[in-house]
């Protein structure tokens, strides 16, 4: 309660608060305007709650493409093109790992590089999207069938997509969090309403005429639901926030107060690698069937391209006459999670340039070697916290998938919990978390020094 009263009397967090609040409700009223030219058909509202990669590219639009609106690439573009980059500048384009060693103007040039690489990313994802979702009788156009009618189209997308961009760039600036990742926890955070409505209409309100028994029956069923609810959100904030630390000393700081010495540590996260993996996976296993979109209707409906959708089973030839499935879909993308956690952790954690950085800085782990020593030490404990990360972030982002084909639900999909919005949702409140306190930290600072 004390830090609620100090975020209300710190004009500077209101300010920023009321800010970030005015640009997502602009976002949301771009969210609601159909793009000119298409008619949204119901199916795609089904296709939404099914949990396949369309529900994550609404996700990614901050619940935009659910209406085909003029945001509906939302900053996905951006998201990918950042992560190509990234990729790019860790040795492997020379040219961007030397920018990404010329401090500011080099992050400059890599943004400009960034946005351009965005631009031609959306001009392709939203032809992609378009013709996927017309062959699916998602959306019917209103216009003449043609070259000019898509290009009309994919323009209006990219437009949106660089005002969406250009909108969370403001948030990072004049309000709170980063931007990207803001728009994203507002689409999120959209559907929790609904859902817990959508549980409540389904086990209590329905049941009222049908005898107490049911009634009883029900509203244990809904508690239940909302108690499971708030004990996977636990989970994944312990998923979060759990770490292992690695003791560093410094050579030379001898003297050391017993509060340095304790905060000297290198923190590796068990998942290091966010939620990266995931937008990975789901980009590949919904490439195909985007690519056939392409060459015609026909291809993009093959019976083959339903092994790479994890939210169905894939029908198995008959064994002694009885017909049986596998989640093949599920499976692949499983092992893509894993496979690309593992990957984007050793990059961005990088144990080379670590053990470099601890021999330039006089800095050495108690009882390990400078240099390879070092190296092998680290990305011994990387690779097995890692393991960890990468089999909670694949139990998490397949969890409303297994709940799905397990017909638990019955039709109602929406009502399956956990997943990818989940896993960003506690990763972006951890993160306004950490800033407002650091702000509070900051004032507080202020009037002691004012006092003195």
């Amino acid at each position: 309660m004390h830090k609620f009263v100090s975020i209300f009397k710190n004009k500077e967090i209101v300010g920023r608060i009321f800010f970030t609040i005015m640009i997502l409700f602009v976002i949301r009223i771009g969210a609601a305007i159909t793009v000119p030219g298409v008619r949204v058909e119901e199916q795609l509202a089904q296709a939404m709650n099914s949990g396949n990669a369309i529900a994550l590219m609404d996700l990614m639009g901050g619940g935009a493409l659910s209406n085909f609106s003029v945001f509906a690439l939302g900053v996905s573009p951006y998201i990918t093109a950042q992560i190509i980059v990234e990729l790019l500048s860790k040795d492997v384009l020379p040219a961007l790992t030397e920018l990404s060693k010329q401090g500011q103007y080099g992050r400059k040039k890599i943004e400009m590089a960034t946005r351009y690489l965005a631009l031609l990313l959306g001009a392709v994802q939203a032809y992609g999207i378009i013709k996927t979702m017309q062959n699916s009788s998602y959306i019917t156009l209103t216009l003449a069938d043609n070259f000019w009618t898509y290009l009309y189209i994919v323009t209006v997308m990219l437009a949106g997509a660089m005002l969406t961009m250009w909108l969370g760039d403001q948030i990072t600036e004049k309000g709170l969090g980063n931007g990207i990742s803001v728009i994203i926890f507002a689409g999120c955070v959209r559907s929790l309403p609904l859902q817990i409505s959508t549980a409540f209409t389904k086990w209590v309100s329905q049941n009222q005429g049908m005898g107490s028994n049911a009634l009883i029956r029900g509203s244990f069923i809904f508690v239940i639901y909302v108690l499971a609810l708030i004990a996977i959100t636990a989970g994944v904030v312990f998923f979060e926030l759990s770490k292992r630390k690695i003791p560093v000393q410094h050579a030379g700081k001898g003297g050391q107060t017993a509060s340095m010495a304790k905060a000297s540590f290198l923190p590796i996260k068990i998942n290091s690698a966010g939620v990266i993996p995931v937008i990975f996976a789901s980009s590949i296993m919904m490439a195909p069937s985007v690519i056939a979109s392409f060459f015609s209707a026909d291809a993009s409906q093959a019976q083959w391209l339903q092994i790479f959708n994890y939210s169905a089973m894939y029908p198995m030839p008959a064994i002694d006459g009885n017909d049986w499935s596998m989640p093949w879909g599920l499976l692949i993308y499983i092992a893509l999670i894993l496979i690309f956690t593992f990957f984007y952790s050793e990059l961005q954690m990088n144990p080379e340039q670590m053990a470099d950085n601890f021999q330039k800085n006089g800095s050495y782990i108690p009882g390990i070697r400078p240099g390879k020593e070092t190296e092998k030490y680290v990305r011994k404990v990387l690779n097995r916290v890692t393991c960890l990360g990468a089999i909670g972030l694949a139990v998490i982002s397949a969890l409303p998938v297994v709940l799905t084909l397990s017909g638990i639900f019955g039709n109602d999909t929406s009502l399956a919990i956990g997943g990818t919005g989940m896993i960003i949702v506690v990763g972006v409140a951890i993160e306004l978390n950490a800033q407002i306190d650091g702000l509070l930290a900051g004032k507080s600072f202020e009037q002691v020094q004012g006092g003195m």
